[in-house]
């Protein structure tokens, strides 16, 4: 099997499984605390009215905060399932349905928050999902965004069983667990190369550890 068919294989699984999983996805255990707090900073950070691109949005969890720091959101999400759920709550200006590697806003956002999505871009699509995020904001707009970290022993044994499998994985890539279908772990240092690639100065990092895997937390500003 060829790279492309395999890993748009991983996204259909991907979107299939946000979908069945929508309903009930808010009652799931989730450690978001962490991320409520980086989003709170990044709302301090904006103009009373501005506006704000959650992406993916998912089911709206963080719709409530961003309105009620007197802001605006609009939410983009490549799950129909996940955006039925946003749309009732009836807070976000707009819902749009799309992948990360699809958006097409330019200058529109004075914030983008991209929380627990960036795992599920392929290393061949990240530079692309950076631009585009870039690009929404505006000159100077801020950005948050999370990049979940897995133990190396895990990475390890995944990339030994996929290539033993025959797939045409790299190393970083996991489709087998809790993962969605397609879960991909570059490290800080390769997500630093491509912020800085995309002319996005990071302020602030932070790592929150969880049981064998964790966050890095990124918060970067846009060229002014």
């Amino acid at each position: 099997m060829d790279r492309q068919t395999w890993l748009a294989q991983r996204q259909a699984a991907v979107v299939a499984d946000y979908d069945g999983d929508a309903a009930n996805y808010d009652d799931l255990e989730y450690p978001a605390e962490m991320q409520h707090a980086w989003v709170r900073r990044v709302l301090e950070m904006i103009p009373l009215g501005g506006a704000v691109l959650d992406a993916p949005c998912g089911t709206g969890r963080y719709f409530a905060l961003i309105i009620g720091a007197g802001m605006q959101v609009t939410g983009a999400d490549q799950s129909a399932g996940m955006l039925a759920q946003a749309r009732a709550r009836g807070l976000a200006v707009s819902l749009v349905h799309c992948r990360l590697q699809d958006l097409s806003y330019e200058g529109k956002f004075d914030a983008a928050l991209t929380i627990d999505a960036l795992e599920n871009v392929p290393p061949e699509d990240y530079p692309m999902v950076l631009a585009n995020l870039r690009r929404a904001v505006r000159p100077g707009g801020v950005l948050y965004m999370t990049v979940e970290e897995q133990d190396q022993s895990h990475i390890d044994d995944a990339f030994t069983s996929l290539s033993a499998r025959g797939m045409p994985a790299v190393r970083g890539e996991i489709v087998e667990g809790n993962v969605a279908g397609y879960h991909y772990y570059p490290g800080r240092e390769r997500v630093l190369g491509w912020l800085a690639d995309a002319g996005l100065d990071v302020i602030d990092e932070a790592y929150s550890p969880e049981t064998g895997w964790g966050y890095r937390h990124f918060l970067v500003r846009a060229p002014g």
